[in-house]
């Protein structure tokens, strides 16, 4: 009987581990939504690019929203000297930006993290990049206006942010590359307002953002 009681007791509790492991593990799956951009990395001399229109440099913290396979904030550390920081919903593209890291040598001077953009923390960056959407840059503007610091940089790809004009702003290939500065905390508030869609890059929000990388 006791025998009986000792090998009831071993079976439920391996039952409730293993359900608890099941649970654990559909949470997990369940924890993001899908990417707000379909992967397209930017060309390589467009990073170049990017990330000098920042004047990023030794000191510098970059953060790379949407971070693909990690080849801005690569960079940043490899040529420019900063610190990088790849931020990205898809876990895939993260484990690849660590293979990517490791094989460039700069695991040391580089983290990937796998957050949703609009809640990860931000706020020691002192450059953002972006390559996502005209409609995700509206939404994460408040966010970037809130957590980054007076004279923190924002360099977007392609995309811009409509209202809020860039400070300055280049060309690769016909194509453009915004620059902002974020302002003092008064000057924000008007930025935080949402965006007319008067203003937006085609009128209206588009239904097929270009990817990020």
């Amino acid at each position: 009987m006791k025998r009986f009681i000792y090998v009831f007791i071993i079976a439920f509790l391996f039952i409730f581990i293993s359900v608890s492991s099941i649970q654990d593990v559909f949470a997990q799956e369940k924890k993001f939504r899908e990417p707000d951009v379909l992967y397209e990395p930017s060309p390589q001399h467009v990073v170049e690019l990017m990330l000098k229109l920042a004047n990023v440099h030794k000191g510098d913290i970059v953060y790379d929203l949407g971070c693909g396979d990690g080849r801005i904030v690569i960079m940043a550390v490899k040529l420019f000297g900063a610190t990088g920081v790849g931020i990205d919903i898809d876990p895939i593209r993260i484990e690849e930006s660590r293979q990517n890291a490791g094989k460039a040598g700069v695991m040391n001077r580089v983290t990937f993290r796998n957050e949703d953009l609009f809640v990860a923390d931000i706020h020691e960056a002192t450059v953002v990049t972006l390559f996502l959407s005209q409609s995700v840059n509206l939404k994460l503007r408040p966010k970037l206006l809130r957590e980054l610091k007076p004279g923190a940089r924002v360099v977007s790809y392609y995309w811009d942010m409509a209202d809020w004009k860039p400070d300055k702003q280049i060309e690769s290939d016909d194509d453009p590359i915004y620059l902002w500065t974020i302002p003092a905390k008064k000057a924000v508030r008007k930025w935080l307002e949402p965006c007319p869609r008067s203003q937006l890059f085609w009128g209206e929000i588009p239904d097929f953002p270009l990817s990020h990388p």
